[in-house]
């Protein structure tokens, strides 16, 4: 399986802008730039879609994990906050911290923290990502 997207650049890095798309259409022309990556202005940045990926992908395979053991969550709700740093001339994704709020009947703390670590530790995002992980999971009633 092969996933594409593009990257479209105009101008110098502090004044230019670009433009992502993705191939299923859902990035059509999404715009970034300096100030979308940062600072504030409206539009997206590759530490965003990078966060984005990486909550999902973990949130999916804890889904399916839960499954295999026979559990089905009510919700899974999970926030990834990439943090990208200076490092030499340039910058660097240090981090990924995943923040779990599970509502899952009938599954005890500890299966839930072994199902959650394995999540995070097998999802592909989680593996191709050279930064540090965390994972804070809770189960939630």
């Amino acid at each position: 399986m092969i996933r594409k997207a593009k990257a479209v650049w105009h101008g110098n890095g502090r004044t230019g802008s670009g433009n992502l798309s993705s191939e299923s259409g859902v990035l059509a022309e999404t715009p970034y730039s300096f100030k979308t990556r940062f600072e504030n202005e409206k539009g997206t940045n590759p530490e965003e879609l990078i966060a984005a990926a990486h909550a999902g992908c973990f949130t999916m395979a804890l889904a399916f994990g839960l499954q295999a053991a026979g559990f089905t969550p009510t919700e899974l709700a999970t926030e990834a906050a990439v943090a990208l740093e200076p490092e030499g001339q340039g910058f660097r994704i240090s981090r990924s911290a995943l923040t779990l709020r599970a509502k899952v009947p009938n599954l005890d703390e500890a299966a839930f923290a072994r199902l959650a670590g394995e999540a995070e530790k097998n999802c592909p995002v989680s593996k191709v990502l050279n930064a540090a992980i965390t994972l804070d999971a809770k189960l939630v009633q």
